[in-house]
């Protein structure tokens, strides 16, 4: 058979004719022939076995990168290839499937008696901030107390100060005199603490902290900290990263697995004092109904990047009480290398004593 047209190769192979166009760009899928004339593509009948596993990857949701990769290998090799990405998607989609889980729960809570009980909760905390083992100082700030738990990651210059300036701007909050505006009034305290960072030349903070209301937490998310939940035994993470690497994995041109590694991983889409925020890119504002039980762990990106989750979840679910877990936790960072200030926060959600 001579050659097809993309046209006929389109329809043959059920790819579009921008698809085959794109995949030619990429390097993916060749034409054996463009007219020289025209620039029209002609493509090999015997190509069609290697269009029709781009399309079936594809609708796997695999990014070109890896699809490359796959059709470069022989076929037991991509077959192993395709089973690996198989159980990386699998394990990505169980994860989402519990962060789910815990939103349905969390949004369909409307017995009262709950938020009355919250009256009588308390969190016993403790917060540690390290160097770690390659910077010449550190940038972090942790902090604790039984109103505020948070956790600053500051970068350039002065991104020590900046970092504690953002905490700061959240100490002086009375969050027990504005119930009802309680998110309104974190956004207030958060544009001023964005002015303030911006007074720090070229220099930025990520900020992570949890509010308690006397009733409720209210969460404040802003970067590539991170905050964590463990509930009944399971951990959820409660915040989404700000970053460059993880905006590509939400459109799905990376894995999770290709993002841990990506040279650009820790590049902020959102922070504080970075400059001008566009619309859409403010810091995250939720609130959360605390349960007893429940524990909380706030960390910089010096503990998550170098600390899988599961050892996370191992060491919180412990039961070691939150100075020994801190310690723990900023001991496992350094024994991975520590190349990052690590910081980090734990507090338990526990019953109190009710007020006369």
């Amino acid at each position: 058979m001579d050659s097809l047209t993309i046209g006929a190769f389109a329809k043959a192979s059920r790819l579009s004719p921008k698809a085959l166009r794109l995949y030619d760009e990429l390097g993916l899928l060749t034409p054996t022939r463009v007219d020289p004339l025209t620039g029209y593509r002609h493509y090999a009948p015997a190509q069609l076995e290697r269009a029709r596993l781009v399309a079936w990857l594809r609708r796997l949701g695999m990014p070109l990168a890896r699809i490359r990769e796959v059709c470069a290998l022989d076929a037991p090799a991509a077959a192993r290839e395709i089973r690996a990405y198989w159980a990386q998607t699998e394990a990505a989609h169980g994860a989402r499937r519990d962060l789910a889980a815990f939103l349905v729960d969390h949004l369909s809570r409307k017995d009262r008696a709950v938020n009355d009980a919250n009256h009588c909760l308390e969190l016993r905390y403790a917060a540690l901030s390290d160097a770690g083992l390659v910077r010449p100082g550190n940038q972090d700030t942790a902090y604790a107390d039984a109103r505020l738990l948070a956790v600053a990651d500051g970068f350039g210059g002065e991104g020590a100060p900046a970092g504690a300036a953002a905490v700061d701007a959240l100490k002086e909050l009375d969050t027990r005199a504005a119930q009802g505006g309680l998110l309104d009034l974190l956004q207030d305290a958060l544009d001023r603490a964005d002015e303030t960072v911006r007074g720090f030349a070229d220099s930025g903070t990520t900020l992570t902290a949890l509010l308690w209301s006397g009733e409720r937490l209210a969460l404040v998310h802003i970067g590539d900290s991170r905050a964590y939940l463990l509930r009944d035994g399971e951990l959820f993470r409660i915040t989404h990263d700000h970053t460059m690497v993880q905006s590509m994995v939400d459109e799905g041109r990376l894995t999770e697995s290709e993002a841990a590694s990506h040279p650009q991983r820790s590049l902020l889409v959102r922070a504080l004092g970075s400059g001008t925020r566009p619309a859409g890119r403010l810091p995250d504002l939720r609130l959360h109904d605390p349960r007893p039980g429940d524990r909380y762990l706030l960390c910089t990106d010096g503990l998550s990047a170098v600390v899988p989750d599961e050892e996370l979840r191992r060491v919180l679910a412990s039961g070691a009480e939150p100075g020994q877990a801190v310690r723990t936790l900023v001991g496992l960072a350094n024994a991975a290398g520590g190349p990052d200030n690590v910081s980090c926060v734990v507090a338990d959600v526990q019953e109190g004593t009710a007020a006369a």
